[in-house]
């Protein structure tokens, strides 16, 4: 079907195509995929369990309209957001741009959200779901105290969702990457840690795993002084990465545009730091690995370089939901090759 629809759908406009792939979701007028969880795709974290490692990256679903729908597509788990205190309406248009050639994306939406009310009234609405529901937050563009703009999204959602991504480096909201250093890192952690640890007697809180996402644009030292913070502070997982302001020979003359690179050329970058993380952390954290992945190979790369899940989004726009079934099944046939008996064992396999 995807096959059929993707010359018109690749006609439109990216950001009008992706409002019409999200109102397509919303009204179940996607077909679903078969469904297909084998035992040996089952990760278990967080004393939650994922019927398969794939999952969805926050930027599609951004304001949680049509997330129910995703699991129809095969997917282990879907992130909403990222998603501000108060709405916002992003960056002037045009800001999505479509890389076809280079099997990329540019964006520099700068967060536009309908503001945390909007999403976390969603999730009333949708209520428990067959998969994990993340939600990654971030700070209004004009706010003076952002880490107040976290802890206000956190304490409005930290009961409805299965857990929460704090976005620290998107490029595309001017500072917000400084909230990787070391005292700021620190600073944000522990008021969320303290903020999920109360109340413990009105909702169990403490199981509600905190997860931080990274830039792939880290030195090496920066990496290191990151990866401490996560360790002194027992953050529960690191997503990597987020999207690229390098551009690596690009084909595409929309390569120049500012904003962030997602896509096939951000493979490389990403699973780098997500092995020299995973070594960091000798394993101790569980990584989501995102970040170029569009075939199954490059998601078992990604599991043997650390990733104990995987997120896809740009991919999709160029392969369709089908590719979330091809990958799981795949990834059997490579498990079983390399003598694994499931994802677990072979969670850093290229690290060790």
């Amino acid at each position: 079907m995807f096959n059929i629809l993707r010359p018109l759908i690749f006609s439109l406009n990216p950001e009008f195509a992706h409002r019409a792939a999200v109102n397509a979701l919303a009204l179940g007028a996607v077909p679903a995929q078969p469904h297909y969880n084998p035992p040996e795709l089952k990760v278990n974290i967080w004393n939650k369990t994922f019927g398969n490692p794939i999952g969805l990256a926050a930027g599609f679903d951004k304001h949680g309209e049509c997330y129910p729908a995703l699991f129809d597509q095969g997917l282990g788990c879907v992130e909403i957001g990222g998603v501000t205190p108060l709405s916002q309406p992003g960056n002037p248009k045009p800001r999505l741009f479509r890389l076809t050639e280079d099997e990329a994306v540019i964006n520099r939406m700068g967060l536009n959200s309908q503001g945390i009310e909007f999403c976390a009234r969603q999730l009333e609405k949708n209520g428990k779901q067959p998969g994990i529901v993340g939600i990654n937050i971030a700070p209004n563009k004009d706010s003076n105290d952002w880490v107040s703009d976290y802890l206000t999204s956190f304490k409005r959602v930290k009961g409805l969702v299965d857990y929460i991504s704090v976005n620290i480096s998107s490029p595309n909201t001017p500072g917000l990457r400084s909230m990787q250093s070391d005292d700021n890192l620190y600073e944000l952690l522990i008021a969320l840690i303290n903020e999920r640890n109360q109340g413990l007697s009105t909702h169990n809180n403490k199981t509600l795993p905190i997860l931080i996402k990274i830039a792939p644009d880290l030195s090496s030292e920066e990496l290191e002084h990151i990866a401490q913070t996560c360790l002194n502070t027992k953050v529960d997982g690191v997503i990597i990465s987020n999207t690229t302001l390098e551009r690596p020979n690009l084909k595409s003359h929309f390569g120049h545009e500012k904003g962030g690179l997602s896509g096939k050329p951000l493979f490389a970058l990403s699973t780098q730091t997500l092995k020299q993380f995973y070594q960091l952390t000798q394993g101790t954290i569980p990584l989501i690995g995102v970040g170029g992945i569009s075939s199954s190979e490059e998601a078992y790369t990604k599991i043997k370089s650390g990733a104990t899940l995987l997120q896809l989004y740009s991919a999709l726009v160029f392969k369709g939901f089908g590719l979330v079934t091809q990958i799981k099944r795949d990834l059997v046939g490579l498990l079983e090759k390399d003598g694994f008996k499931d994802i677990s064992e072979a969670v850093g396999a290229d690290c060790r």
